[in-house]
Formats: C-alpha cells, structure tokens, sequence
C-alpha cells in the first residue's frame, strides 16, 4: 500500500520507491496494480454511481442557486501524456501538437465530485469523437434518465442538461456559450456560463495536483493497467471531496448534431437562459 500511495500520490517510479519499501521493481507494479484493482472493485458502486434522487436535488438546487435551472454539471476532456507509447500505436495516440496521450472524459459538479469518467480513448481524437463513443447519454437514448422539469423565462423544459465548450454540438442535453457576443444580455451569460463550466477544468486541475502520476507522463504500456489507475485516482478524489467539502455552507455567487428537434430545444433553452441570467442581474442591480 504504502508503494501504491507514493507511486499514485507523488509519481514516483518503481525504481524510487524500491529502496524505501525493500521491494523489486516487478514486485512494486504488482502492487500498485493489486490495490487500483481492489479499489475499483470495492468502491467503484458509491463513488463512481450515477447521481441518485438526493443527489440530483442538491445539484439541481445549487444549478438554481447560479442561474441555470436543471444544470447537473460540466463535462469535458482532459490529455494524459504517453511517454512509453509503443510504435504501433503512435499514429492513433499521436494529437495535432504531436504528443501522444490517452484521453478521459469527465462530467464534474460545483463541488468537483466526477459523476461520470470515460477513459481509453486514442489522443489523436477530439471531443466530438470522444462523445460519439461515451457511454455518457446511454440512459438518455434507454429512456431511464431522471425525470426532471424547471421554468426558464416563463417557460417549462424538461430533462436535465450539462454546461460544454464550443466543440460539442447543440444538443438538448448541452448549453453551450455565445460564440460572438455582441448585445450586454448575451455578454452576461457568456461570462455565466464560462464561468460555471470551469467547474470540470477545476476539477482536472485538483486530480492531477492531488495525484502526480496523472500529472506527469504515463510510463506503462497497456492501456487497461492505465485506466485502471485513471479510475482509482478519481475514486479516491470523490472519497476526498466527500469527506471534506461543506455542503451545509452558504454559497454566494456573483445521436445527431443535425437533428432539428434537438438543435431546436437547444436554442431556445439558451435564449431563455440568456433572459433569465439577465433578469438576475438586474435583480441584484436594483
């Protein structure tokens, strides 16, 4: 345990940490791999679940609280580096800037706490690639994801959403920005939502200060021993996050992209999102 901690915590080598625990290289992986094994299938059920009934009321609440009803998170993508990437693989690894990595996909709360984590997906692809792979909206397409309804300017949407960047298309489970905005309202909720999407850019930021082997490059070569570790990192960042952060403390805040029926409920949500994050604003100015 205490090879596995260091090697998670600090990214140390095998060879680091062979001295301190009076153990062989091959034995330190071993281990390293024995404990994320046992703790992905111990606890991966409580802190790698789906939001459960009180979880959405807390995030559909803390949502209201900033000014954006029947949001339940961000979701983006985060690059771990391959430094031992083998020969074969570095066409499909290899991203734009020519680094090699693996990406995760992550949706992540106000609280940092990751809801879903996607891991395995070659660097060279993007976001949109990613997406059309992730298991994300597979209760979506079943029809078991949660029942939820909010008003927005005066008017009724159902089904919960998450906050994304430009590169995810305009779909009604994302609110995005406003590319290019020109009038102060769209200035407004721009800031808005940038703002609040950072929340999943804090939260990569956290993982990989708290575990400094997802910081650095990724020195092992099969892809399932790295997402294994992938997963026991965000497993004890959650255990973290639920034992350390205050939710009894007030906050004060200051399928298909061409689909017309979706892309329609998308512009209309953002409008409404756009008018109802004004009509705060105003509120407070008065």
């Amino acid at each position: 345990i205490t090879a596995a901690l260091r090697m998670l915590a600090y990214g140390a080598s095998a060879d680091q940490v062979d001295e301190i625990t009076r153990m062989g290289k091959s034995t330190i992986l071993e281990s390293l791999m024995r404990f994320c094994g046992a703790i992905e299938s111990i606890y991966t059920v409580e802190y790698l679940r789906k939001p459960t009934h009180m979880d959405l009321e807390r995030l559909l609440k803390k949502a209201e609280m900033r000014g954006f009803p029947g949001m339940i998170g961000s979701i983006n993508c985060m690059h771990w580096t391959c430094k031992n990437c083998p020969s074969a693989w570095q066409g499909a690894y290899e991203d734009r800037k020519g680094a090699k990595s693996i990406i995760l996909e992550a949706v992540a709360s106000f609280d940092t706490w990751i809801w879903h984590a996607f891991f395995g997906v070659p660097g060279a692809q993007n976001d949109f690639n990613v997406l059309a792979q992730s298991p994300v909206f597979n209760d979506v397409m079943q029809g078991k994801a949660p029942k939820v309804t909010y008003e927005v300017n005066g008017r009724m949407y159902d089904g919960p959403y998450y906050l994304a960047d430009g590169i995810y298309p305009r779909w009604s489970t994302f609110v995005k920005t406003v590319p290019r905005p020109r009038s102060a309202k769209e200035k407004h909720f721009a800031s808005c939502q940038e703002g609040c999407r950072k929340d999943v850019e804090r939260c990569f930021g956290i993982l990989q200060a708290r575990w400094a082997i997802v910081r650095g490059a990724a020195r092992l070569f099969d892809v399932e021993s790295l997402r294994s570790i992938m997963m026991t990192c965000i497993i004890l960042h959650n255990m973290i996050v639920e034992d350390e952060y205050d939710y009894e403390a007030v906050d004060e805040y200051e399928a298909d992209p061409m689909n017309n029926s979706r892309t329609h409920m998308h512009n209309a949500r953002q409008i409404d999102l756009i008018e109802h994050q004004w009509a705060l604003k105003q509120a407070e100015d008065n």
